[in-house]
């Protein structure tokens, strides 16, 4: 499995966001449909923690982490995973 070396910050407007909203937020859903699917599917972790529950709420400090089956890999049937990770970060003006 491939790894990011270092999770993508990705800033949030509130205390806290639903996980599902987070996937679409740092745009690895583009519909709720799609990140509910993933966290479903077992895909996504929270502090390196499998996350089943998509209204889970995360707060800045919180790494999410969501695996995917490469494109190639998928096309030609082999299962080569690719992992991304996202640090959820405050609000820059609320000092987070």
């Amino acid at each position: 499995m491939t790894t990011a070396e270092k999770p993508v910050k990705v800033c949030i407007t509130s205390p806290d966001i639903r996980l599902d909203q987070f996937l679409k937020w740092a745009g690895v859903a583009p519909t709720g449909g799609q990140a509910k699917a993933l966290v479903q599917d077992g895909r996504v972790t929270v502090n390196g923690r499998q996350e089943l529950r998509r209204g889970r709420k995360l707060r800045p400090g919180d790494v999410v982490a969501v695996t995917f089956v490469a494109g190639a890999a998928r096309l030609e049937g082999r299962e080569e995973q690719v992992q991304r990770a996202f640090e959820v970060a405050g609000d820059a003006g609320d000092g987070a």
